[in-house]
């Protein structure tokens, strides 16, 4: 079981950045891969980014690709999104997800979710 909890949203101006993180308790964290997904209001939730296990593997929405950054530290049971240049169309609900595979997570799927945090990209 991982527990997952979100901190870092807030409110910035267009092309300003922003780092989300997630503090993840549970014995499974460093065998999960994690990731990122955002809801913007009257959307669906999708996939923002995600890093396998390791860290060496990661993949992104093509909507955030070169702008944001997915990181992870198992020693200290957090994964980081580092979000530059951001754009009004970025506000959202952040929600950090743990799941078997990071394939799992880039098809819009998860195992544990956190509560979410709000990103409001003011232009």
């Amino acid at each position: 079981q991982v527990q997952l909890v979100e901190s870092g949203g807030g409110l910035v101006q267009a092309g300003g950045s922003l780092t989300l993180s997630c503090a993840a308790s549970g014995s499974t964290f460093s065998s999960a891969a994690m990731g990122w997904f955002r809801q913007a209001p009257g959307k669906e939730r999708a996939f923002v980014a995600a890093v396998g296990w390791s860290g060496g593997m990661r993949t992104y929405a093509d909507s955030v690709k070169g702008r944001f950054a997915i990181s992870r530290d198992n020693a200290k049971n957090t994964v980081s999104l580092e979000m530059n240049s951001l754009k009004p169309e970025d506000t959202a609900v952040y929600y950090c997800a743990a799941a078997r595979s990071t394939n799992f997570l880039s098809t819009g799927r998860a195992d544990h979710w956190g509560q979410g945090t709000q990103v409001t990209v003011s232009s």
